[in-house]
């Protein structure tokens, strides 16, 4: 019994000499102190369940402000590009059009009217509001913090303050976005909860405005282009030139006017950025269908664990909280009574 209460005590006193007062790392959350190995990198705090780091020191930047002036440069840029579409556009389409027919004038008049109005508030909206912040939560001190109040937060060393699980910091924004996609530099600011939607719906009315563009130059175009001159010879077979046709096409382009001269512009650019505007908005749509956004893409590439697909994340993501056939009951009940 001696021998066996002998070694006991020099096991307990083996354990506090292990511990040093170093070894006492604070909970950033609660405040209290928890002991831990030397070689432990993080922590996760039994009361709060918030996660410290150990020797972690980041600062801003110092092309923070380059960054932010080259946002607000595309942004710009695009504004114009924007107004220079719906501008050159509306006269260069719209004095043919009416040309044709009053009716189908005011027709396309409107359509073009509604899908610029779209296209600009919805560009605004995304590139002006707030990507999204998180809540704010009592922390540091524990009679302050309750248990299990700030599990899994991590302290974001940018902005000084609690970082939820659903934030990641934006080093071009220099804040905190909630559900952050990716800091896109086109509108100037991160897409988030905030204005992910506002995102989503800028892409689909950017696609439908650059395909309707591409459909008016193209009809206008072909009304407006001067008329073809062939100047060839035949050969036995009596094909013509393949040499004389691209001569009859090179001669009736440069007799073209100003107003062909732009429709052909816009009519190539609205192809080529409908192409780069529908792979992303097929890409943003594919990841909320995963039920992730593209930052949790990239950290769940290595991971054997898919998410889940379904539809249903993208009818909550518009705003529809319910299934469509939540409501399919109520409909059957409606057209019983139809019947009757």
């Amino acid at each position: 019994m001696a021998d066996l209460a002998n070694e006991q005590s020099h096991t307990s006193e083996h354990v506090v000499t292990m511990v040093e007062k170093d070894n006492e790392p604070t909970c950033w959350g609660c405040g209290l102190h928890i002991l831990l190995p030397s070689y432990a990198p993080t922590f996760k705090c039994g009361w709060c369940g918030a996660i410290t780091g150990q020797h972690v020191w980041k600062h801003e930047s110092k092309c923070f402000r380059w960054r932010r002036l080259r946002d607000r440069c595309f942004v710009c840029f695009l504004l114009v590009f924007m107004f220079f579409v719906i501008g050159g556009g509306m006269w260069a389409v719209y004095p043919v059009v009416f040309s044709i027919s009053s009716l189908s004038g005011i027709f396309h008049s409107i359509v073009a009217i509604l899908l610029s109005i779209s296209t600009v508030s919805t560009f605004s909206l995304a590139s002006f509001r707030c990507a999204g912040t998180q809540p704010n939560i009592l922390w540091g001190s524990y009679p302050l913090v309750g248990k299990g109040d700030l599990v899994n937060y991590t302290f974001c060393h940018y902005c000084s303050k609690p970082k939820s699980p659903r934030t990641h910091h934006c080093r071009t924004c220099g804040v905190c976005v909630l559900d952050m996609d990716h800091h896109c530099p086109f509108i100037g600011n991160c897409v988030g909860a905030g204005n992910h939607r506002h995102f989503i719906a800028f892409l689909i009315s950017a696609v439908v405005s650059m395909i309707y563009v591409a459909i008016m130059c193209a009809n206008v175009g072909l009304r407006t282009w001067p008329p073809f001159t062939f100047r060839s010879h035949f050969d036995g077979n009596g094909h013509g030139s393949y040499f004389a046709m691209i001569l009859a096409f090179l001669n009736s382009a440069v007799l073209m006017s100003f107003r062909g001269v732009l429709l052909l512009y816009l009519f190539i650019t609205s192809i080529s950025v409908n192409f780069g505007l529908s792979v992303l908005l097929w890409q943003q749509l594919y990841f909320i269908y995963e039920g992730k956004t593209y930052l949790n893409h990239l950290k769940s590439e290595g991971s054997d664990m898919p998410g889940k697909r379904d539809c249903e994340n993208i009818i909550r993501f518009f705003g529809f909280p319910y299934s469509a056939s939540r409501y399919l009951p109520i409909i059957g009940k409606f057209q019983k009574k139809h019947i009757k």
